[in-house]
């Protein structure tokens, strides 16, 4: 509803829309895109955006920059990414481990 009790704005017909469908999905699941969203609804692209943009001021989706807009609630997709900077890093202090254990059993250290 908009503040004037009037009809509701295009971009609030798109959040509408997107916050029944996203009840439906898991957090962390990712929304079409932008584009996909005006096709679907026939809006313009910044109304799509304006009703994106109300979704993320309820918390109801979050944005990933460059890689959509996600349901909220899961873990996004800068914390995996970030998991997986760890994970790298990891893997990397055990394979130098690895390689000085195998050198070292190489010429016959203990």
């Amino acid at each position: 509803m908009t503040v004037t009790g009037g009809p509701k704005s295009k971009a609030e017909k798109v959040a509408d829309a997107l916050r029944e469908e996203v009840r439906k999905m898991q957090p962390g699941e990712r929304l079409p895109t932008q584009r996909e969203l005006a096709d679907r609804f026939g809006y313009a692209g910044q109304t799509v955006q304006n009703g994106l943009a109300i979704l993320r001021a309820e918390g109801v989706i979050e944005s990933a920059g460059n890689l959509g807009n996600f349901v909220s609630g899961g873990q996004s997709p800068e914390d995996v990414r970030v998991d997986i900077k760890e994970i790298r890093s990891q893997i990397q202090v055990l394979a130098e481990r690895l390689e000085a254990l195998e050198s070292r059993s190489e010429s016959g250290g203990t």
